[in-house]
């Protein structure tokens, strides 16, 4: 039995290596897709599974497989990750001196047992009013193209942050209290 990262997300393998949680990496083969209109919670929470069965059918059937996916939604709209610098400037925009919500789904499943846990958290981020010119300068770190909703409050995207209300770790990528928390009560793991 081990422990598997259905994500090739360096912010997640950084939280689960930081526990000392031995595991190893397999990316899912899934396309992440996102219909407009879609309740937010039902689309991270239906990635993440995915992404973890995706994985699961490749490994071990009693290997732990943690699937995991993050979204952003301001004003009722779904932010995933820009595809562009265009599209990253429109997203940095729309958050500028707005609240936003970040959930991140996570799925942690078992085939041994037919074991398939599915949760969601949320967290309430209030951006600081935004200019063009600080917008700009951060695109050119590059560090928003790959991130839901166009920044990282891990590097320099936690300068345009004002506040946070509820789990910081959910808003890297993986709610880690979270994790452990199932890990614990469904799959009898400690991580501490």
């Amino acid at each position: 039995m081990g422990i598997v990262l259905a994500s090739s997300s360096p912010r997640r393998m950084e939280l689960l290596s930081n526990l000392k949680i031995d595991f190893k990496v397999l990316k899912s083969d899934i396309k992440e897709t996102i219909n407009k209109g879609e309740d937010p919670k039902v689309v991270a929470t239906s990635i993440s599974l995915q992404k973890a069965l995706d994985v699961a059918s490749k490994v071990d059937k009693d290997d732990i497989v943690i699937g995991a996916d993050t979204i952003v939604v301001c004003q009722n709209e779904i932010l995933g990750k820009p595809e562009d610098e265009k599209q990253a400037y429109e997203m940095l925009k729309k958050l500028s001196g707005k609240y936003h919500t970040v959930m991140t789904g996570i799925s942690i499943i078992r085939l041994s047992d037919n074991k398939k846990i599915v949760d969601c958290v949320s967290t309430n981020v209030k951006m600081k009013e935004l200019d063009d010119n600080k917008i700009n300068r951060y695109i050119q770190t590059k560090e928003p193209l790959d991130k839901a909703g166009a920044y990282g409050i891990q590097g320099f995207g936690a300068l345009l942050v004002e506040k946070i209300e509820g789990d910081y770790f959910n808003v890297v990528g993986l709610p880690i209290g979270t994790l452990d928390e199932i890990l614990y009560r469904h799959f009898d793991i400690n991580i501490i």
